[in-house]
Protein backbone atom coordinates (compact mmCIF):
# COMPACT_ATOMS: atom_id res chain seq x y z
CA UNK A 1 0.00 0.00 0.00
CA UNK A 2 0.82 3.25 -0.82
CA UNK A 3 0.85 6.35 1.75
CA UNK A 4 0.43 9.63 -0.20
CA UNK A 5 1.05 12.83 1.14
CA UNK A 6 -2.30 15.48 1.27
CA UNK A 7 -0.44 17.07 -2.30
CA UNK A 8 0.10 13.83 -3.72
CA UNK A 9 -3.74 13.09 -2.89
CA UNK A 10 -5.47 16.21 -4.26
CA UNK A 11 -3.27 16.27 -7.40
CA UNK A 12 -2.90 19.47 -9.64
CA UNK A 13 -5.27 22.59 -9.75
CA UNK A 14 -7.26 22.64 -13.12
CA UNK A 15 -9.29 25.37 -14.70
CA UNK A 16 -11.65 24.43 -17.60
CA UNK A 17 -12.35 27.63 -20.19
CA UNK A 18 -15.02 28.08 -22.16
CA UNK A 19 -12.94 28.85 -25.20
CA UNK A 20 -15.52 29.08 -27.71
CA UNK A 21 -19.18 28.77 -28.35
CA UNK A 22 -21.81 28.33 -31.38
CA UNK A 23 -25.29 28.45 -31.24
CA UNK A 24 -27.58 28.32 -28.08
CA UNK A 25 -26.32 26.63 -25.38
CA UNK A 26 -29.07 25.54 -22.44
CA UNK A 27 -26.47 26.22 -19.69
CA UNK A 28 -25.88 29.62 -20.74
CA UNK A 29 -21.56 29.52 -21.22
CA UNK A 30 -20.16 32.04 -22.64
CA UNK A 31 -16.78 32.68 -24.32
CA UNK A 32 -14.27 33.36 -20.35
CA UNK A 33 -16.55 31.12 -18.60
CA UNK A 34 -14.87 28.60 -16.06
CA UNK A 35 -15.18 25.86 -14.12
CA UNK A 36 -12.16 25.26 -11.37
CA UNK A 37 -11.60 22.16 -10.15
CA UNK A 38 -9.21 22.70 -6.80
CA UNK A 39 -8.41 19.78 -4.35
CA UNK A 40 -11.64 17.94 -3.64
CA UNK A 41 -14.15 20.94 -5.11
CA UNK A 42 -15.57 22.13 -8.27
CA UNK A 43 -16.67 26.19 -8.40
CA UNK A 44 -18.23 27.94 -11.05
CA UNK A 45 -20.99 27.49 -13.26
CA UNK A 46 -21.23 23.43 -14.27
CA UNK A 47 -23.20 21.84 -16.57
CA UNK A 48 -24.05 18.58 -15.67
CA UNK A 49 -23.47 17.38 -19.33
CA UNK A 50 -20.87 18.83 -20.24
CA UNK A 51 -18.84 17.63 -16.76
CA UNK A 52 -19.65 14.40 -17.78
CA UNK A 53 -17.67 14.29 -20.67
CA UNK A 54 -14.98 16.22 -19.94
CA UNK A 55 -14.52 14.53 -16.05
CA UNK A 56 -11.37 11.54 -17.28
CA UNK A 57 -10.05 14.16 -19.46
CA UNK A 58 -9.72 16.59 -16.12
CA UNK A 59 -8.75 13.44 -13.66
CA UNK A 60 -5.69 12.21 -16.16
CA UNK A 61 -4.90 15.84 -16.22
CA UNK A 62 -5.40 16.36 -12.23
CA UNK A 63 -3.17 13.43 -11.50
CA UNK A 64 0.05 13.71 -14.05
CA UNK A 65 -0.98 12.91 -17.04
CA UNK A 66 0.06 13.80 -20.50
CA UNK A 67 -0.88 13.34 -23.69
CA UNK A 68 1.41 12.72 -26.62
CA UNK A 69 -0.39 14.24 -29.79
CA UNK A 70 -1.02 17.63 -27.22
CA UNK A 71 1.53 20.32 -28.18
CA UNK A 72 0.85 21.34 -24.72
CA UNK A 73 1.36 19.10 -21.89
CA UNK A 74 -0.51 21.42 -19.19
CA UNK A 75 -3.69 21.48 -21.33
CA UNK A 76 -6.22 20.11 -23.94
CA UNK A 77 -9.25 20.79 -25.32
CA UNK A 78 -12.56 19.19 -25.20
CA UNK A 79 -16.07 19.99 -26.81
CA UNK A 80 -19.17 19.61 -25.10
CA UNK A 81 -21.20 16.53 -26.68
CA UNK A 82 -23.98 18.65 -28.18
CA UNK A 83 -22.90 18.40 -32.12
CA UNK A 84 -25.67 21.52 -32.65
CA UNK A 85 -24.48 24.09 -30.44
CA UNK A 86 -21.02 23.18 -29.33
CA UNK A 87 -19.10 24.49 -26.35
CA UNK A 88 -14.94 24.19 -26.93
CA UNK A 89 -13.33 24.38 -22.91
CA UNK A 90 -9.30 24.47 -22.37
CA UNK A 91 -8.96 21.87 -19.85
CA UNK A 92 -5.51 23.43 -18.35
CA UNK A 93 -3.44 22.21 -15.26
CA UNK A 94 -1.65 24.74 -13.37
CA UNK A 95 1.64 22.93 -11.44
CA UNK A 96 1.43 26.14 -9.02
CA UNK A 97 -1.97 25.96 -6.88
CA UNK A 98 -4.55 28.42 -7.75
CA UNK A 99 -5.79 30.97 -4.99
CA UNK A 100 -8.63 32.03 -6.52
CA UNK A 101 -10.29 32.60 -9.99
CA UNK A 102 -8.65 36.00 -10.64
CA UNK A 103 -4.65 34.46 -9.51
CA UNK A 104 -4.36 32.47 -12.96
Amino acid sequence: MKIVDQEEEIGFDIIAKVISQEGYCGAGYKVGDEIRFCGHSVEGKTCIIALYSMLPRVFALKYGAEFPWAMDNDASHHACPDPNNPVVFEIRRYRQRVKDLSDK
